[in-house]
């Protein structure tokens, strides 16, 4: 019982940091959107950037990370030994991508189409390659169980950063989209004198032997990393040499897709808080009885409240809307209900991949997102020239679409699971009736008709929730009011 609120108690302090830090970054896209135009092309720039940072991160820790939290706690190995070997490794590649990155500078700017403003391709490098060493150090405050110490460092860093936003953008009245960057390797660079204290302590030492052996176990998580990472970054990183216009139009287009699918992007907080609070307990309890029944019962309380955000974020998406704050933007909030779909499913995707992290055979998840990344990517060739961003949110859609509908067919060869299908099919008819109705009013019908009845259809999958899953007399404190 005490390791278990150890789990819960590390859980919470992770899991609310990370939803915090989301939040407070999140916080940008109004300061952005309202500062740089959509034709400026400005946001267009931001969200390609980080889509190659995000894809970067990935293959510069190469899945030492995880490996790291293997090999310490195996009764063979000195944890210093392991931590010092994988300081090493990590940063040594980092190093060197940074090198490598600023002696071709110019031509990489110029294939990323960004030869007027170098500048902003090392600086960005410079970053992630700092970005990726400093996950070690911040791997290892998680092994020490230092959870406190780890979500203060990652606050700090946000709270920084979006301080000098706010300066530079809203007090200065700057428009200068590097300084975006510029900032983050600031906050960065502050982040690695913090963690000083973790670099100091030990004797740095690469023991190469084990390298090899951490190698080869951490090459199948790089493989399912990549393939997981270019599924969410893939599109926007490819729009820019598929897309049919000018340079000019398709930063434009790229921004205007960017930003709205920042509103989707609070089905992503969702699913990722479900995760920190539900996969601890799946690893924890795997050989208990009844877990089947668990898994089940959390699949289907996952896409019941999930479908409770989407019907939300789209009945009221003429309020959300103003997150985005420049109204040029709004011509892409029909990106919106497609994005969040892709997220639903992804998260379905998350829930079904327990079983082969179960049994081991954690193979079958680089095949997964490996077919989901080439159909996403498939959809975007051959229909954005065409569609534009639209080909983009629905090219998730299908690629997700695939990883999770092979994913429940393959698992339940290898591990069947009684899902309660039928009840999880009554929820998503409802709704998708009552996304149908909503859509059909917000074009046809004055706003405040519209909401009136968004929130009447919302308000009935509540009752429909709490009528068939979730009666009142079953919550806690005001339960008791309700039972007879």
């Amino acid at each position: 019982m005490g390791k278990l609120q150890t789990i819960a108690k590390d859980t919470a302090i992770y899991g609310l940091s990370s939803i915090i830090g989301r939040f407070l970054n999140y916080l940008l896209v109004p300061l952005y959107t309202a500062k740089l135009s959509a034709a400026s092309g400005g946001y267009g720039v931001i969200t390609n950037m980080y889509a190659y940072v995000a894809l970067i991160l990935v293959i510069l820790t190469f899945g030492m990370e995880t490996t790291y939290f293997r090999f310490t706690n195996k009764t063979h190995t000195d944890s210093q030994v392991v931590y010092s070997t994988t300081l090493i490794s990590v940063g040594t590649v980092s190093a060197l991508f940074a090198a490598l990155v600023v002696i071709f500078i110019t031509p990489i700017s110029r294939v990323m189409g960004y030869e007027d403003h170098p500048d902003w391709i090392w600086v960005m490098a410079l970053t992630v390659a700092i970005d990726a060493f400093l996950c070690i150090p911040f791997a290892h405050l998680r092994q020490q169980k230092k959870a406190v110490e780890f979500a203060l460092l990652k606050l700090l860093n946000i709270v920084v950063s979006i301080l000098l936003n706010l300066i530079y953008f809203a007090w200065v009245g700057g428009k200068d989209v590097g300084y975006a960057f510029y900032i983050n390797l600031f906050c960065t660079g502050m982040l690695a004198v913090c963690l000083f204290p973790e670099y100091t302590g030990f004797r740095w030492r690469l023991d190469k032997k084990l390298l090899r052996t951490m190698l080869g176990y951490s090459w199948p998580i790089l493989v399912l990393g990549i393939a997981g990472i270019l599924n969410q970054t893939a599109d926007k990183m490819i729009f820019p040499y598929i897309y049919e216009g000018s340079h000019k139009e398709m930063l434009e287009q790229l921004g205007i897709y960017g930003a709205c699918s920042k509103i989707a992007m609070i089905m992503a907080m969702i699913t990722q808080a479900f995760r920190f609070a539900y996969e601890p307990i799946v690893f924890a309890g795997v050989k208990e009885k009844g877990q089947h029944e668990m898994y089940e019962q959390a699949m289907k309380y996952f896409i019941i409240f999930t479908l409770l955000a989407f019907l939300l974020v789209v009945g009221y998406i003429d309020i959300l809307k103003f997150i985005v704050r420049n109204p040029d933007y709004w011509v892409g909030l029909k990106v919106v209900p497609i994005v969040m779909v892709a997220e639903i499913m992804m998260g379905v995707y998350f829930n079904l991949s327990f079983w082969y992290k179960i049994i081991d055979k954690t193979i079958w998840g680089a095949w997964f997102s490996g077919i989901g990344c080439a159909v996403l990517l498939a959809v975007n060739y051959f229909f954005v020239p065409k569609y534009g961003y639209m080909a983009c949110a629905w090219g998730g859609v299908a690629g997700y679409g695939v990883a999770m509908v092979t994913s429940y067919f393959v698992g339940q060869k290898y591990y069947p699971l009684n899902y309660p299908l039928k009840e999880i099919a009554l929820y998503t008819f409802f709704a998708a009736v009552a996304f149908g109705v909503m859509t059909y009013l917000r074009e046809s019908q004055p706003l405040w008709l519209s909401l009136t009845v968004n929130t009447l259809l919302i308000l009935g999958f509540l009752a429909l929730i709490i009528k068939r899953d979730l009666p009142l007399s079953s919550l806690p404190v005001i339960g008791r009011r309700f039972r007879h």
